[in-house]
């Protein structure tokens, strides 16, 4: 049964019936581990860009975007018409690596994005659908080719589910890798953050490999993420990255670079190598190349290609829809320029947002790359480097009806938009290949303890507004925004406002209230 917008209208008590009646159902029916659907009981009926309408006829802005897969948001009209050609043409829907014009047009749009040096050289490895096979399968890629076993890896990694993605992953319980520090400025492993900081990891991880009594063998690869998203949206520096490359080629190491989610434009490159102008050994890539649907592949050089026929296989590795779909997002990335849009609107939404960490004690920090960003959460009483439990502010306003986005936006950012000029780049910024790195600001004290109970507060009082956010970091503790590249200035703004809006009525509830004692909410499971 769809509803409609006269159901919405006329009948807004069937409408919400259905509504809790599928939320009812799910909770009845489905596994104990889903994990969106508990902090966001919402029920999507239909969906156009950055606009999702529930079963109950409430609109929501999605800065979830699937997780990072919807590069141009729901429904894109290049996305549909891709989809409907092939269903039109008769063309087979599931051919396993059997050779297609659709799966040709494909390979040769992926390969004209490819990093300078990996083009020219590149194979590809179509996996099973989502991003953790293909993390799967590079790791056993670099394996075969080097003969070695041992993975290098990093704190705070997210690269899946499945059992070798979790081991590199930052929660790994049973640990078959070495783990190096990943650098970052406001939770510095070594205390002091910024150039620095990476330094010291670079350091820590130089003389990892090199020292013959640290009891790490020569690995097999290195894996890292440009960008951690689920580790809480934590950029890497460009002269980090520059310096794994160097570290791991002096070896004969093959560097992996994870772009689930930084790809396809995301993060204001095409790809987050793009801005330290590295050449990665392995790219593994899902999410947004398959405009939507499932897709996932691992290209790489092509003296890598040792292993036999066979060697990693999936049966739904050939998803011509998602081939179709992913081709067109693509082309459309590249041909309008939505990476270097990504660059420049993310840059002024990070600019703005900053302002809540000078106006608001609750945020340690706000932080990102591109149309990646993160905002953390923290108590602002306790000290220490570990969430404190137990803080469930009370937000005692009402919720407040979402605008939409043409409507004026009261109390939160819009309001006050002559606060947050446009930043401009430092002139001491030297940009990258692909355009100057963000600043780093000076570390100016010891960081909070993360607060996830404020984080779902505010995710809370999002929703309420409309806006549908993700959290993430250590403690889940860190508030996500990946919106569509496609989003507008309008948007944006309206983005902006609400998530304003949330921060501003978790943080009067706890200046009003202080602590109070609830349900401790740990950290949630990754998916995607």
């Amino acid at each position: 049964m769809a509803v409609t917008e006269s159901m919405a209208g006329d009948m807004p008590g069937q409408a919400r019936a259905l509504h809790e009646g599928i939320l009812r159902r799910q909770s009845a029916r489905e596994s104990s581990a889903r994990t969106y659907a508990r902090a966001l009981p919402i029920v999507p009926v239909r969906a156009r860009g950055l606009t999702i309408e529930g079963a109950d006829g409430r609109r929501y802005l999605d800065c979830l975007s699937g997780a990072g897969t919807l590069a141009l948001g729901h429904n894109h009209p290049v996305v549909l018409q891709a989809i409907r050609r092939v269903l039109d043409s008769g063309a087979p829907l599931s051919v396993l690596d059997l050779a297609t014009p659709v799966k040709d047009a494909f390979i040769t749009e992926l390969f004209r994005t490819l990093p300078p040096g990996l083009a020219d050289r590149a194979r590809v490895q179509f996996c099973g659908p989502a991003g953790t096979d293909a993390v799967e399968a590079a790791l056993k890629l670099v394996r075969a080719a080097t003969g070695r076993t041992g993975i290098l890896a990093f704190t705070g990694a997210y690269h899946g589910m499945t059992a070798g993605a979790l081991s590199v992953s930052g929660d790994a319980r049973d640990v078959q890798v070495a783990r190096l520090p990943y650098p970052q400025d406001y939770r510095c492993p070594f205390g002091v953050g910024g150039p620095r900081g990476a330094e010291l990891a670079a350091r820590w991880t130089e003389s990892l490999l090199d020292d013959p009594k640290s009891g790490v063998p020569l690995p097999a690869g290195m894996i890292l993420e440009p960008v951690q998203g689920e580790g809480g949206v934590i950029p890497a520096p460009d002269d980090w990255l520059r310096r794994m490359r160097q570290l791991t080629a002096d070896r004969s190491v093959p560097l992996i670079a994870d772009e689930i989610q930084t790809g396809v434009g995301r993060t204001g490159a095409f790809w987050a190598v793009d801005h330290s102008g590295i050449t990665p050994d392995v790219m593994v890539l899902s999410k947004a190349i398959g405009g939507s649907l499932p897709l996932a592949v691992i290209v790489y050089r092509d003296d890598l290609d040792v292993w036999p026929p066979g060697a990693h296989a999936g049966t739904f590795r050939g998803n011509q829809l998602a081939m179709a779909a992913g081709t067109a997002t693509l082309a459309y990335v590249r041909e309008n320029g939505l990476a270097a849009r990504a660059a420049d609107l993310g840059a002024r939404m990070l600019g703005q947002l900053r302002e809540l960490s000078d106006t608001f004690a609750c945020v340690g920090e706000v932080r990102g790359r591109g149309l990646m960003i993160g905002v953390e959460l923290v108590n602002p009483e306790g000290t220490g480097p570990g969430p404190h439990d137990h803080l469930v502010p009370t937000v005692s306003e009402p919720a407040v009806p979402a605008p939409t986005v043409s409507e004026p936006v009261g109390s939160g950012l819009a309001a006050q938009e002559a606060h947050f000029p446009r930043p401009t780049v430092p002139e001491s910024v030297a940009p990258g290949p692909a355009g100057p790195e963000p600043a780093v600001p000076e570390r100016a004290r010891a960081p909070h303890p993360a607060s996830p109970e404020l984080a779902v507060a505010v995710q809370r009082e999002c929703l309420h507004r409309g806006l549908i956010v993700e959290l993430g970091g250590r403690h889940s503790a860190v508030v996500r925004l990946l919106p569509p590249l496609t989003i507008s200035d309008e948007q944006a703004m309206a983005v902006l406002d609400r998530l304003a809006d949330a921060v501003a009525a978790v943080a009067r509830a706890y200046q009003e209230h202080g602590p109070r004692r609830g349900p401790h909410h740990g950290p949630a499971q990754r998916a995607g």
